[in-house]
């Protein structure tokens, strides 16, 4: 019968859309209305929660796929791409620096 319910409620309303006080009051509803145990329908809310919980995850996955498959069609740069360029070009500063301290001090030896 739980699994009847669950699936009634999944199919009607979307899992992703339910809050979690609509589905306490759903659950209530199907308990005061003798369809289900107060413990059934606890649990029928515990289970709604993960499966939401899951739909958002994978919704929020499938949306980053497609915001980094847009943003590599687009050619666009991202911040961690700035700051391994910044790290880079410090680093040949650095080297540019040692380079001009060696050649002055050749210079000042001959």
């Amino acid at each position: 019968m739980i699994e009847l319910i669950k699936k009634a409620v999944l199919t009607g309303i979307g899992v992703a859309s339910l809050t979690k006080e609509k589905m306490e009051e759903i659950s209530k509803e199907f308990v005061e209305k003798g369809k289900l145990s107060e413990e059934e329908g606890e649990k029928l809310v515990a289970d709604m929660l993960k499966r939401a919980e899951d739909s958002r995850k994978s919704l929020e996955k499938q949306t980053e796929k497609i915001v980094d498959t847009t943003l590599g069609k687009m050619q666009l740069v991202r911040a961690s791409d700035i700051s391994e360029l910044k790290a880079e070009m410090k680093e040949l500063r650095k080297e540019m620096e040692l380079l001009k301290n060696s050649l002055n001090k050749e210079a000042a030896d001959n």
